[in-house]
This record gives structure tokens, sequence and C-alpha cells, in this order.
């Protein structure tokens, strides 16, 4: 493992208390990124599979296009690939995702005779991470993006390549850690957390990868976890 959340990681020691301290501290990144809309499940796994690697205004555009052209997972998967990616050109391996969907909601709509994830709410949350880890152009990411940042509201940390940035350079990871262990690192740490605690949590430290903790260069000293942070502290 590339964490020990509450023993000692790459560079420090850090757990609970250190996580609710920043996340309090986040509050005023969280707020610059405004209200998130909650969308059904199969919408936010849509969403989030067109989103790798992409600006967030172009994903959004491209997933807003998709469901004005078809409505319907339904009219999604019968319109097939090719008119899926005239929807979703724009964004980052434009042409992987949209097989990637179309596969995706292919297999959903044979093993579950439509496209209600409802039930996805009910599973142990590791079961519910490993069913959608199975489809097409679903890693954990998205998996944890479907079960916490859609109208199931599950406890579970989505991370990206912002959020997993700064909790490398933070210390809470090692620096060759993946997302899943950044993801299981906080998730493990804040058992009382609701969802929307980690979404929070998700959307703060994100919006401090895009502006103070970039990947081209960093601005520690507007950080407002500088005090915490190991590679701000070299």
């Amino acid at each position: 493992m590339f964490y020990a959340a509450g023993m000692q990681s790459g560079f420090g020691f850090y757990g609970h208390d250190d996580i609710q301290r920043w996340q309090r501290a986040l509050e005023p990144m969280r707020a610059l990124a405004g209200p998130l809309p909650r969308r059904s499940p199969i919408g936010a796994l849509v969403k989030s599979m067109i989103s790798g690697r992409t600006k967030d205004a172009v994903s959004l555009a491209a997933y807003d296009r998709l469901v004005a052209a078809f409505g319907t997972p339904g009219q999604v998967l019968a319109a097939g690939r090719d008119e899926v990616l005239r929807c979703i050109g724009a964004v980052t391996h434009a042409e992987d995702k949209a097989g990637y969907v179309i596969g995706a909601l292919g297999r959903i709509a044979s093993e579950r005779k439509g496209f209600d994830l409802g039930f996805l709410g009910a599973m142990p949350l590791e079961d519910a991470l490993t069913w959608l880890e199975r489809l097409p152009g679903v890693g954990q990411k998205v998996a944890a993006a479907t079960l916490n940042g859609s109208t199931l509201d599950r406890p579970v940390l989505i991370v990206d390549g912002h959020v997993l940035r700064v909790l490398q350079r933070l210390g809470l990871v090692h620096r060759r850690a993946e997302g899943r262990d950044a993801s299981e690192a906080v998730t493990a740490a804040m058992p009382e957390w609701r969802g929307r605690d980690f979404l929070d949590f998700h959307i703060g430290t994100k919006k401090l990868g895009q502006t103070f903790c970039r990947h081209e260069g960093t601005e520690c000293t507007r950080c407002p976890l500088r005090n915490d942070c190991r590679s701000a502290s070299r």
C-alpha cells in the first residue's frame, strides 16, 4: 500500500483530525465552485466517463449535447457509437470514450433490463464499486463519482488528477500512489462523513489543484493548506 491513514505515510503522519481540518480550510475553495447538480446514477456514470483528462466546461458541454440529442440512456444506446462521438467529439480521447459509453450502457441494459442503478445504493460500498468497475471504461474514479456524485450520495471520495496531486504533495499518500490509494485512505479515515462531506472535500481539493496547486506550478503562499504541506515545507 502507498498510504496508511492515521499512520506513517511517505512524508509524515496524517489522519482523521488533519483531514477534518483540511475540510474546514477548504470551505472557501468549495464555495468558489458553486452548486453541483445531483444527477441520476446513470447520468453521473456517463458524465464521469466522458470527463477524464478534459476541462470541466468542455466535458459538461459534451454531456449536455448528448442529453439534448437523445434524452434517455436507451436512446443513446440505440444511436450507437458514431452518433455519441458526434456529440462528445471535443473531449479528450473522444473515440475511445464513445465506445466505452455504448459498451457500458449495453452491458447495463443486458444485465438489468433497464438503466436504473438505484440498487447500488443498498449494496455494500466495495461491492457497488466492484460492480461498476466491471463496465467498459469504468475505473475507480468513475465508479466513485457514480456513487458519490449522484443522487445515491454514498460516502466515498472521488479522486481525479487534481485531487491526487494535492494529496500527494500534502504527504497523505506517497508520490507513487494512485487514485484508488488516495480514495481508500480518505474514505477509511472518515467513517462518520456522509456522502455530501466527501463530495465537498473532493470539490474543494479539486479547486485547490486547479488554482494554487497546479501541475505546472504552485502558489504555496496562497494555499490554505500550506502549513501542513510537506512539499511547501521543502
